[in-house]
């Protein structure tokens, strides 16, 4: 790794490398501190513990912070760059560089979750390629472990070493490798039975399939905004099957350690991985489905390739 020059790209993602609390905070005090001196806006979308830490450091700095607990908002990876990182930028005035601490990945992070986190972070590149934004990414190198943080290497062009303040570029940057290397074929859904609910649809069978799949959710536990949520991931889902994917698809919907999932595989391939993670233009009809799978799920995995794709979402109950 050599010391970091910005190339003429206006988008910066360096990722902080932190070891305890003092790295954390001298990190990211210090970068909201430099953006609002430079009249930046700022956000912050990090743990709720490190969330506290840094309102405390900031005090009356913080004002005019835009703070959001990433457990909350950032539960599920694929709707933190529609939801948080673009939601933020996209509100503010043209012209002018937009700065925000984003984390992503904590100790705690499922097995499950893990892959689409590490996903995240490799898109953002290309989410955010030509806008003027400066997103930070800590990662704790005392709790995380040794692949967590080669990933970290892989996602950002440039890495601050723990307990130093100066950014030196990532020799092992590879972003649309990490995209490929965790587009991991899901296990395979469990067979109808008592406790899950499968089958086959296509065009004429929807509407009753959708019925079928959020009955079984209702018992399966699932009540108020999770059972509507469940209906309208069920109707998305099929329905891109349908008409992008071949014209039918097999349905799935089961409970696994304290989730439901509604899985779709269809014969469709998905072609863009920042489908469902890209805001689309105001004058852009259709093309909000996995987008909207992606803001109302606790987690989504995708797994795409040439003999079709499959998409499962998760819904704590």
């Amino acid at each position: 790794m050599s010391t970091a020059t910005h190339p003429v790209e206006p988008f910066v993602h360096p990722a902080l490398f932190y070891a305890d609390t003092d790295q954390y905070l001298a990190g990211t005090v210090s970068f909201i501190r430099a953006g609002l001196a430079a009249g930046e806006p700022v956000a912050v979308a990090v743990p709720g513990e490190n969330l506290a830490l840094i309102q405390d450091a900031l005090g009356a700095d913080g004002d005019s912070v835009r703070f959001l607990d990433m457990r909350d908002a950032g539960r599920n990876p694929g709707r933190i760059i529609p939801g948080v990182l673009r939601a933020f930028a996209d509100q503010q005035a043209p012209g002018r560089r937009v700065r925000i601490i984003g984390e992503p990945i904590w100790a705690g992070r499922s097995p499950d979750e893990y892959p689409a986190c590490a996903q995240h972070e490799a898109l953002i590149n290309a989410a955010f390629q030509g806008r003027e934004v400066t997103i930070l990414c800590p990662y704790d190198t005392s709790r995380l472990d040794e692949r967590v943080l080669a990933d970290a290497h892989a996602t950002h062009p440039v890495v601050i070493p723990a307990g130093s303040a100066a950014e030196v570029v990532s020799a092992a940057y590879d972003p649309d490798g990490v995209v490929d290397r965790y587009n991991l074929p899901l296990p395979p859904a469990p067979a109808p039975g008592p406790e899950v609910f499968g089958t086959a649809f296509a065009e004429d069978s929807l509407s009753a399939v959708r019925r079928l799949a959020t009955d079984h959710g209702a018992r399966l536990g699932l009540t108020g905004t999770a059972l509507e949520n469940l209906a309208l991931i069920t109707a998305e889902l099929t329905t891109n099957s349908v008409v992008h994917g071949g014209g039918a698809g097999t349905l799935t919907v089961w409970p696994q350690d304290g989730y439901v999932l509604c899985e779709v595989r269809d014969k469709g391939r998905l072609a863009d991985p920042l489908a469902g993670r890209r805001p689309p233009a105001r004058e852009q009809r259709g093309g909000r489905g996995l987008l909207l799978v992606n803001l109302l799920s606790d987690l989504v995995r995708v797994h795409t390739g040439p003999e079709g794709t499959t998409i499962r979402s998760y819904l704590g109950r």
